[in-house]
């Protein structure tokens, strides 16, 4: 009886624990992984149920953890070296399959006695790519593509029983026996080894009698030469082959190439190809994208392949639409992709009739040398597609709703980047999208209102997209569509909209990016009382650049998803509210170019934000410790503002900032030299404030390297539309081929991609520019002009080999023009103009061959300027004027001419000797002459008064 009570006493607290959602053994564990990964959203959920939490997947019946996707706490890939990894903090999960642990800089395990069999028993997945890991272990699936293997034996691969094997990114010696599949892309093999596909760079041998069943063999980045494929006919078992990005040029051999009859997948991107392809009858999945395959040839092998379900001729030279005809007969294709081809008018007459019926449909992009062209006229025969792309064609006419009348189960329709027109009464439109989930018209010529009849759609998946942005429509935003349950992604940038932003569109249950921005929407912001309204789950708020007024609303502080929150550009007032910036997931807060007064917000500590603007405002007082200790912080604005005090010491401790934008305020004191330890800044600008003292030399610590992490302003988009989503619209996975290869790995965005790209206004060259993408990435420079500095120009300065923009103008600087700015290499705008320089202008700097904006007027300088060649050829005689010691060309003063160089510093010292002598010459005679006066003043009064006498 005790024993049976025993057991429901056990039973029961069992049944406690797992109906929380999953064991709390494994949830201590969770918790205990924060020490070394990245889960602080666990910390800040652990009350609640973790089979919930983020990167974790439980059994649906046990309740215990079955996968985990686990980040690295610290980027290691930022200078921090490879570590060990614990395995006995994986002993609780009893039945995890699945291990991700990307990106970690692992290099190696640390068993503590516990056996790596043990510690991952019933693993069947494990993900160590982009690692320092070396070792060997029993799973079924190892990824191990982007590490730094190097024992020259393989001592910790070969014996691996594996059924997949990718150790892709390595740097291979030994041998290895090989399984179902071999993956060895993005190694850095050569040609000469590769001897009957028996040898791989440094890779010693390869069994070929293994090589025989293969079934998949993947290549993909391995700077290959097409003889080493002479003999690939030997892997008559072969299914699948990529040799995407493999360098490939010319023809493939067809000694053996066109007898591998059973393969069903090959894929030839990102080459420069022409290939055998018309014996290959069993292929059912082709990609030949980024090549140089023209019509004729292709056109008669692929009209041979009517197997094809997967066509890619993306980025080739085929003249479309005309070369769909190949494909007439094939009746299983279901997915065609011809991206960036020759655009051609076809004849007005249809010659041919398709058998197939596709789901996915891509034609963007393509050049053209047609005004307006007409949409595939095939396209007519298409009653079954999912999704379509038309996008930077240049077609005209009217929106083609033909097409979407004859695809009822259509769900994506991008038709951007057109000349589309649509002026008659689109109320119907809706009709038309009974399975609609994403719709692209922006970017064309679309007028009058937006449909009201968009909310009322009811997706198949239950998220719609809707983009009309770039276009000329009027009026608000209907309440049907700010009300809609399904929209999930609304863009109506750059319309002509007006009114006020109706307040049902932020208290919206499932819009979470919303895009408003280039209209003439005005008014204040809606109030909204949080107590009673549930606010929309919104991720991205894009308000710029409209006629918005008023302060800020306080529900904006309680959008907890918010990752995006911009609303530049509009009329906004009052102050900062003081916990925008504590936001947990804020990433980028632009709120420049407003009215906004008052002190800056407290952002101290702020462990989420990158992107701040906050320049262009009235914003008053001391920094004080408003971004202390902001570790994330990539780009700090508040240029413009009316700012005093002196740049505090804490501007070090931002250690991950790349571009400080101060310009425009009244900062007061010395440049702190903590300034110096920020070494990713690439940008700074100091101007037109009232800093003084000298330029530290420990500037020339700074690294200036280029960054992509400053112009980059993307925040996660779980839910992108790329081509795998829509391959999923077909039946079973026909298009999936491998795990992790094929489609799944394909990220070439179809419809909604998040387009903001991170912006930054620098002076250079006598203009200012705004600077964003590749161009923001490589920029570098430092503006200290107008200030009131002195002293001389540190000598190190000439260290900044990546600079690209310096002005030390308007200070009060002197000495010499440091000659080792002649290392300057990327150096295009020089100014030291106004300050005091003496000297000559160095020789050295007619080397600075990306110079094009040099000047050094208004200074003490002297002597020649150096003579006309190079870059100094295009300067003209305003980069030098004002410097009255100065000649040669272009100025007009001539070297030769007398007194021109001898005309020196100690010469005008003797003039003013001289002057000074001259000057007490008058002196003496003028004393002298007054002193008579005086005294004859003085007698005749005593003659005349004889009292005074």
């Amino acid at each position: 009886m005790d024993l049976k009570l025993l057991w429901i006493l056990l039973t029961t607290s069992l049944f406690l624990v797992q109906t929380q959602g999953c064991w709390q053994q494994e949830r201590v564990a969770l918790l205990q992984l924060h020490s070394v990964f990245d889960v602080s959203d666990w910390i800040a959920e652990k009350g609640s149920n973790c089979c919930h939490w983020k990167n974790i997947e439980c059994h649906n019946t046990s309740g215990r953890v079955k996968g985990l996707s686990l980040p690295l706490k610290y980027s290691w890939n930022r200078g921090d070296s490879s570590w060990y990894l614990d395995v006995s903090l994986f002993l609780p999960f009893k039945e995890l399959k699945s291990l991700d642990l990307y990106g970690n800089g692992i290099k190696d395990f640390i068993d503590n006695k516990v056996p790596l069999s043990t510690a991952f028993s019933n693993l069947e997945m494990l993900i160590l790519s982009n690692n320092d890991f070396h070792d060997r272990m029993n799973v079924e699936e190892l990824h191990l593509s982007g590490n730094r293997l190097k024992n020259s034996d393989l001592t910790y691969i070969k014996g691996l029983s594996v059924k997949s094997l990718n150790i892709g990114g390595n740097l291979l010696q030994g041998s290895i026996d090989i399984g179902e599949k071999l993956d060895l892309s993005y190694n850095s093999f050569n040609n000469t080894l590769l001897t009957h596909l028996g040898g791989l760079s440094n890779l010693k041998f390869l069994k070929l009698d293994v090589l025989i069943n293969l079934e998949e063999l993947v290549l993909d980045g391995l700077h290959l030469n097409n003889n080493i494929l002479q003999n690939i006919h030997v892997l008559n078992s072969l299914k699948a082959l990529s040799l995407n990005d493999c360098g490939l040029t010319g023809a493939l051999p067809t000694q053996g190439w066109c007898d591998l009859r059973k393969l069903e997948v090959l894929v030839l991107s990102k080459n420069a190809l022409e290939a055998c392809l018309a014996n290959l009858s069993s292929l059912y999945h082709l990609d030949i994208s980024s090549n140089q395959f023209i019509g004729n040839g292709a056109s008669i092998a692929l009209a041979n392949l009517t197997l094809l379900r997967f066509v890619s001729l993306s980025q080739n030279l085929f003249e479309v639409p005309s070369f769909f005809m190949s494909f007439a007969n094939h009746s299983h294709l279901k997915v065609l992709s011809s991206d960036q081809n020759k655009l051609v008018k076809e004849s007005t007459i249809q010659t041919w009739v398709p058998k197939f019926q596709i789901k996915v449909f891509r034609l963007s992009n393509c050049t053209t040398k047609e005004l307006h062209n007409e949409v595939p006229k095939f396209l007519y025969y298409q009653y079954d597609l999912r999704a379509i792309d038309l996008s930077y064609n240049n077609f005209g006419g009217k929106v083609p709703l033909w097409l979407l009348q004859n695809n009822t189960r259509l769900g994506a329709f991008s038709m951007k980047g057109n000349s589309f027109i649509n002026r008659s009464n689109s109320d119907n439109i809706c009709s038309i999208f009974p399975q609609l989930w994403g719709l692209n018209l922006s970017s064309n010529i679309l007028e009058g209102n937006i449909p009201p009849c968009l909310g009322s759609l009811k997706s198949g998946n239950n998220e719609l997209y809707l983009d009309l942005s770039h276009n000329q429509l009027s009026g608000g935003i209907p309440e049907n569509l700010a009300k809609s349950d399904s929209l999930v992604f609304l863009r109506l940038s750059n319309n002509h909209l007006s009114g006020r932003i109706i307040p049902t569109i932020f208290s919206s249950h499932s819009l979470r990016r919303l895009y408003l921005d280039g209209n003439n929407f005005d008014g204040r912001l809606p109030s909204i009382d949080v107590t009673i309204v549930r606010l929309s789950p919104i991720e991205d708020m894009v308000l710029s650049n409209n006629n918005l007024s008023g302060e800020l609303p306080r529900w904006i502080s309680n959008l907890l998803d918010l990752r995006e929150l911009a609303l530049s550009n509009n009329q906004l007032d009052g102050p900062i509210p003081m916990d925008l910036c504590h936001l947990n997931h804020l990433n980028i807060l632009d709120l420049s170019q407003n009215n906004f007064s008052g002190p800056i917000p407290s952002c101290c500590g702020a462990q989420s934000i990158k992107h701040l603007h906050l320049n262009g405002n009235r914003l008053s007082g001391t920094l004080g410790n408003a971004f202390f200790n902001c570790s994330s912080l990539v780009t700090l604005d508040i240029s413009e503002n009316q700012l005093t005090g002196e740049i505090p010491n804490w501007i070090g401790t931002l250690s991950a900032l790349r571009v400080l934008l101060l310009r425009a305020n009244l900062f007061t004191g010395e440049i702190p030299i903590e300034l110096c330890k920020l070494h990713s800044l690439s940008i700074m600008d100091l101007s037109q404030n009232n800093l003084s003292g000298p330029i530290p030399f420990c500037l020339s610590n700074l690294t200036l390297e280029p960054s992509d992490e400053k112009s980059s302003a993307k925040t996660d988009l779980p839910f992108l539309l790329l081509d795998w989503d829509i391959a999923n619209y077909s039946e079973s996975g026909e298009f999936e081929w491998s795990i992790r290869s094929g489609l799944f790995t394909t990220d070439v965005p179809l419809l909604i991609v998040n387009q903001r790209e991170e912006k930054v206004d620098y002076t250079t060259k006598r203009a200012s520019y705004t600077y964003k993408g590749n161009i923001l990435t490589y920029m570098s420079g430092i503006d200290l002009s107008c200030n009131r500095l002195t002293g001389e120009i540190p000598p190190e300065i000439g260290n900044l080999s990546e600079i690209r923009s310096l002005n030390l103008s308007h200070n009060n600087l002197s000495g010499h023009i440091p000659f080792m700015f002649s290392r300057l290499n990327k150096i295009e705008s020089l100014d030291l103009s106004h300050n005091n320089l003496s000297g000559i202008i160095p020789t050295e700097l007619t080397k600075l061959y990306t110079l094009e904006v040099f000047n050094v007027s208004y200074n003490n300088l002297s002597g020649s300027i150096p003579s006309q060649k190079a870059q100094f050829a295009t300067f003209d005689e305003s980069s030098y004027m004002a410097n009255p010691f100065l000649c040669g060309p272009p100025l007009p003063k001539d070297c030769s001419e007398p007194n021109s160089l001898s005309t020196t510093t100690p010469n005008a010292s003797n003039d003013e000797e001289e002057s000074g002598l001259m000057d007490m010459y008058v002196f003496q005679m003028t004393f002298f002459v007054s002193y008579v006066i005086v005294l004859l003043v003085i007698a005749v009064i005593l003659y005349i008064n004889l009292y005074w006498r």
